[in-house]
């Protein structure tokens, strides 16, 4: 039989996932557990620093230098990994490549591998049921759900992402952009992009 006491919180929690971190949250700051400012900047780290930006990093060499990206098409793991960008949920990169016959698109049908040290955080749409279900039957749709018409002559491939491999989309360059350097250029590489649920940003 269910029961409720101060020193069991779980037994207080609400059922919604997201109200129970805000309340596990509560509980643990009340209780001089945790510092709100560190996960704040925790948070961050992984949205802004280690996550979307590392990989438009990467994306955006790869769009300047022909070198660079035939390396990353090779072996992304080594390539990512001289960059710094690596470990837990990184360990085992494969990188694909948009052009104008082909469009990746990643997902994880098991649950939700998603390569952290290069795009962060996974956003709560990739780990639902819907969109698992839904982009290896219907990829087209879905992209359609994210904006995104691909021309019927553009063949859509869907990688599944497991916990041995995990992968990178890198978008194709938008036009108009020969004269832009890396950071520049980095600004229009979006995680959605990289994920194949999106298009690189048009300058």
């Amino acid at each position: 039989m269910p029961h409720d006491h101060p020193d069991h919180p779980h037994s207080l929690l609400p059922p919604d996932p997201a109200l129970r971190i805000k309340a596990l949250e509560t509980i643990l700051t009340r209780k001089g557990l945790v510092d709100p400012a560190a996960l704040d900047a925790i948070i961050d780290t992984y949205e802004n620093r280690i996550g979307p930006r590392n990989g438009a990093h990467v994306v955006a060499r790869a769009w300047r230098d022909p070198a660079f990206k035939a390396a990353l098409l090779e072996d992304a793991t080594a390539v990512v990994s001289d960059l710094g960008y690596y470990g837990r949920q990184g360990e085992h990169m494969v990188a694909v490549e948009n052009t104008d016959k082909v469009h990746n698109i990643v997902v994880c049908t098991l649950c939700s591998c998603y390569p952290w040290p290069l795009l962060g955080i996974p956003p709560g749409w990739y780990k639902s049921d819907a969109y698992r279900a839904r982009v290896v039957r219907e990829p087209r749709a879905v992209l359609s759900d994210f904006g995104v018409t691909l021309p019927p002559d553009v063949a859509v491939r869907v990688w599944d992402s497991t916990a041995e491999v995990r992968y990178l989309v890198i978008p194709q360059r938008p036009p108009g952009t020969d004269g832009m350097d890396e950071a520049a250029l980095m600004d229009l590489v979006t995680r959605d992009s990289m994920i194949g649920t999106g298009l690189a940003v048009a300058p």
